[in-house]
């Protein structure tokens, strides 16, 4: 049986109420098994950030030699095209904070064992999610340890990398999947619009960390 690890940064709530508690395996980080019809789930509750989320990743991997690692959630949107409740599927991120232009003379975002600055997602994982719902939007999501609340931010996100999307943890993610050759897979549902901010966020974060669950619920199992 397939196991695959998710990366749980702050929806947790959202997560429990969809399938229980759980099987709590008291290892110390809180790891909960759950179990569909072809998968152990390895849930992990990191926390907001690029390092918890990059730690909880390689435990993961580590400690249960998960095959697969998804990471869902709640998004800002970077255009205005986007609203909250739409959700997507990730083929590329950037980590937007990353920046070493100045002694190496490459674009900010570009990690140097990467052809671009934009970090591709496993392809395969990719066309199975969309296989799967053909409704989901494919989309470039700009990653960094900082909430982005200010729709100037966001739009410049946008403008500077093609972001359609941000977050806190899918370049840390991405990177230490890389690492490990292990794939991965993010399935995310704009929680904040482009002049939403905070306050839409933390209206809108419940719902729509839900509404991510019920589409990774469909998805799963065929990965």
């Amino acid at each position: 049986m397939k196991k695959i690890g998710l990366i749980v940064a702050v929806e947790d709530e959202a997560l429990r109420q969809k399938y229980g508690e759980g099987y709590d395996l008291q290892d110390g980080h809180g790891t909960v098994l759950y179990q569909t019809r072809q998968c152990q789930v390895y849930a992990l509750h990191s926390g907001a950030g690029e390092i918890f989320a990059a730690a909880a990743t390689q435990y993961l991997i580590d400690r249960y030699e998960v095959a697969t690692v998804i990471n869902y959630g709640v998004v800002g949107a970077c255009t205005e095209d986007l609203k909250a409740g739409e959700t997507c599927i990730v083929e590329r991120v950037v980590h937007h904070q990353y920046d070493i232009s100045s002694v190496d003379g490459v674009p900010a975002g570009r990690y140097l064992e990467y052809p671009e600055t934009w970090l591709p997602v496993d392809k395969e994982l990719v066309d199975k999610a969309t296989a799967s719902r053909s409704d989901l939007r494919r989309v470039t999501c700009a990653s960094g340890d900082k909430f982005m609340d200010d729709p100037e931010e966001k739009l410049r996100l946008y403008e500077k990398f093609g972001a359609d999307i941000c977050d806190m943890e899918a370049a840390a993610i991405l990177l230490t999947c890389d690492r490990n050759r292990v794939p991965c897979l993010f399935i995310k549902t704009v929680s904040d619009g482009v002049r939403g901010g905070a306050s839409e966020y933390w209206d809108e974060k419940d719902r729509t960390a839900r509404a991510c669950l019920d589409i990774l619920d469909q998805i799963i199992d065929e990965l």
